[in-house]
């Protein structure tokens, strides 16, 4: 399965792959967003390119009970987590070489930095404890 379309059946896969210290890169989107349906295409093609996290396509309507007060400004909004670290937490660009930027310099750097990082500034802290995907699924 390339990307884990999220529903009330299937969190615990993706908090398996965060519990094991695993990449989630999460698309946060809404059914009636014709910028997310575009952006479809391109998340895919980025989960073709990076096997090695797990993609996930999150409706923060049908999923409003996990996404909780999770502020989404605008859409698509990326969520690249490792493990119980959000590295990253921000509406994206359509353009697939900027995402993938993104994710390549995440997935560069060593646990140590991710976590030095998260808490590098207030946005960042917030991100913890807002967009924490990991603490969200498991309810902690």
């Amino acid at each position: 399965m390339l990307i884990l379309t999220l529903n009330n059946d299937n969190h615990q896969e993706l908090a398996a792959t965060l519990s094991n210290d695993g990449w989630v890169v999460a698309c946060l989107c809404a059914a009636w967003c014709g910028s997310c349906r575009e952006y479809f295409a391109n998340f895919t093609a980025l989960a073709q390119r990076h096997p090695q996290a797990q993609f996930a396509w999150i409706d923060i309507e049908d999923q409003a009970d996990l996404i909780g007060d999770l502020d989404v400004d605008n859409f698509p909004t990326l969520l690249i987590q490792r493990g119980d670290v959000v590295a990253f937490l921000a509406p994206v660009e359509m353009d697939l070489r900027l995402a993938e930027r993104i994710l390549l310099a995440q997935m560069e750097k060593s646990a140590a930095e991710l976590q030095a990082e998260s808490q590098s500034t207030p946005e960042r802290r917030h991100w913890q404890q807002e967009g924490n995907l990991l603490r969200r699924l498991t309810g902690v």
